[in-house]
Parts: structure tokens; C-alpha cells; sequence
């Protein structure tokens, strides 16, 4: 069976028949867990399967957005705190190196908590460059306040992942840091100079390029496209994302039941393949809304299969080696001292 070009969520900690049925049938090219999909570590790994044998693909990812700090779906008691993007930025300074050791390390123990339950994707680094004035839904979740902080943070923080089998997305793109306004609940409109945005929003991403998979941002830039956000936006995919910034990788929408897009789920999908992402990604497991996105995704096909094997390509099936116990006793010794 053909694949088709889309992630999709599921409603609970196990699959429902109805969702077997239409994961069978649909053939997401992946799927992403939320906590309501968070029990216990071995009720994930049951999940992991039973997501991957419904589409009959060992190889299909599974995606998380464990970032620490707000955003972490895997928590206590099963898995450990995380400390937020912010934290990493603002330990020691004036030793840049010691911030990019302990951001890789704290990736590389995300990415064995999640390889341990069958995760192969984390969406994360976040590289996004707060701006002040800007609505607080990024905030800590940066790593600093500067293009070149985020982006030598999200660099490390993206090859600690690699380094234990786990893929990284690399988010907003092109750059959500300047938002007035909360995407999951309304459309930001920014309205700086294209210079201005090159400048600081769009420099993190042209530093990560090499990266597999990247999320684009639910915002509307008025230098770059006046009508459209960036995830339904041919100018800003053309342009932007594959012009200017010159990423190849395989590119995904933010979820696209997030309230910043308007229309039907059909006509948001069809408007995001139309502009040029290559998989659409529903998060809420919500089944109406899944069928609606899952009808409009074309098959995975052409530069978005390639894309998209290049990426599954890139993950290590023998992570790098690590003691979780002793580095993460490592971690929060170098915290605590710097906090």
C-alpha cells in the first residue's frame, strides 16, 4: 500500500479497532504521541508497535515534542524533569562551550528515554529568536535572545538526538519567535522588514539547513505575503524556506488543527501541499478531522519520498554509547552549580 503524506495522532494510550481500521486503510507516513498517549514505559512501547504494525512499517517514526520545561509530554514519575531551552542559554555566559556540552547532553538523554519506548522523532530544537514584545508562547523555550545563541544551541541540542538514534525537527521555520499571538489559539500577523526578519529570524534556520525534518510556523509575515501564513504560503516556501534559508529537508506543517488556520481541515491540507510542504501533521486523534486530512494528503511521492527516506536514513540503529545514571548526574551537577 501507498503511503500518504501525513502524520497523524491517536485518542488514548491504546488504538481503538476504529483507529486500526483506518490507520490500515489511511497509511499515515507517521504518527505523533501527546500525554493523553502517556501511561507507563511499557504501555508506550505497546503502543509504539501497535501504531507501527496498523500501517505494517517497522521504520514508521513516531513523533514527540519533548523539549523539557513546558513542553515535555514524557514526565514523572516514569521519566525525568528536563530543563527548558532558557536554562542551557543562561548557564555560565562567558563559556559558550560549556552551554553547547550541556545542550547536547541534555538531547542525548531525551533521545535514550525515547528510543527506550519505540520514539524515533523529537521536535525539537526549537529555533526560534524571541523579540521583545512578543507573546510568551515561545519565551523560555528559546535557547537565548540571539540568532547565533539559538542556533549553536539548537546545533548541539539536534546532534545530541542524532547521536541516540532520534531524529530532530527543527521549529518554527521560518521563525515564530517574533509572534504576537499564540498560534494553537489565534493567527499571529508580523509585520517586520524583510531585512530585519532575514536578519534575526531566518539567520538559526540557514545555520541548520543540514538538519532532516523541519515544522513550519502558523504565522503571517506582511513583508513576505500579506494573505497567507508561512505553512500555506507558496511565496514563503519558495522564497523563503527553499530559496533564501536553502532547506532541503523534508518539510511538515504545524498541526494543522491549530486555530491560527482557517477553512476545512480539506482545504487547510490541500492549501499546505499546494505551497509546497511535503506532510501534513493532525495532532488531536480527533477521527473526523484525521479522514478529512487524510483525503486531501497526496501519496508520498517524487521530492517529498526522497526527502523523507533521507531523513529515516540518518537514524543511528546503534546510538551512540552513554550511562544515562552517571550523565544525568552529570547534568544536574552542572545545573544546580550555575543555576
Amino acid at each position: 500500500m501507498k503511503t500518504r503524506a501525513f502524520i497523524a495522532g491517536c485518542s488514548g494510550t491504546e488504538l481503538t479497532p476504529d483507529e486500526i481500521a483506518f490507520f490500515k486503510e489511511a497509511a499515515p507516513w507517521g504518527f505523533i504521541l501527546f500525554r493523553r498517549n502517556i501511561d507507563t514505559p511499557g504501555q508506550v512501547r505497546a503502543l509504539c508497535a501497535s501504531l507501527r504494525e496498523a500501517v505494517g512499517r517497522e521504520d514508521a517514526p513516531i513523533l514527540i515534542d519533548q523539549e523539557g520545561g513546558r513542553v515535555q509530554r514524557m514526565g514523572p514519575p516514569h521519566w525525568p524533569k528536563y530543563p527548558s531551552g532558557a536554562t542551557y542559554g543562561a548557564v555560565h555566559a562567558n563559556d559558550p562551550l560549556v552551554q553547547r556540552e550541556l545542550a547536547r547532553l541534555g538531547a542525548r538523554l531525551i533521545a535514550h528515554d525515547l528510543r527506550a519506548v519505540g520514539v524515533t522523532v523529537d521536535c525539537l530544537p526549537v529555533l526560534d529568536v524571541p523579540s521583545p514584545g512578543a507573546h510568551d508562547v515561545i519565551g523560555d523555550r528559546a535557547y537565548g535572545k540571539t540568532p547565533d545563541k539559538v542556533a549553536v544551541l539548537g546545533r548541539a541540542a539536534a546532534e545530541g538526538l542524532l547521536a541516540g538514534g532520534v531524529l530532530p525537527v527543527v521549529k518554527h521555520i521560518p521563525g515564530h519567535g517574533r509572534a504576537g499571538a499564540d498560534s494553537h489559539l489565534a493567527l499571529p500577523v508580523v509585520e517586520a522588514s524583510r531585512e530585519e526578519l532575514e536578519r534575526h529570524d531566518f539567520a538559526p534556520f540557514r545555520m541548520l539547513t543540514d538538519m532532516p525534518l523541519a515544522m513550519t510556523a502558523h504565522v503571517v509575515y506582511t513583508a513576505l505575503d500579506p494573505e497567507r501564513p508561512a505553512t500555506t504560503s507558496p511565496i514563503v516556501v519558495r522564497d523563503i524556506i527553499r530559496g533564501h534559508i536553502g532547506y532541503d529537508g523534508l518539510l511538515m506543517t504545524d498541526d494543522l488543527s491549530m486555530k491560527a488556520l482557517s477553512g476545512s481541515f480539506r482545504e487547510k491540507t490541500e492549501a499546505a501541499f499546494a505551497a509546497g510542504c511535503d506532510i501534513a501533521l493532525h495532532c488531536n486523534g480527533q477521527m473526523d478531522e484525521m479522514a478529512a486530512v487524510a483525503e486531501a494528503a497526496p501519496v508520498l511521492d517524487g521530492a517529498a519520498l526522497r526527502r523523507a527516506e533521507a531523513a529515516l536514513a540518518r537514524i543511528r540503529h546503534e546510538p551512540e554509547p552513554l550511562d544515562p545514571v552517571d550523565a544525568r548526574a552529570r547534568l544536574d551537577a552542572a545545573l544546580a552549580m550555575t543555576s
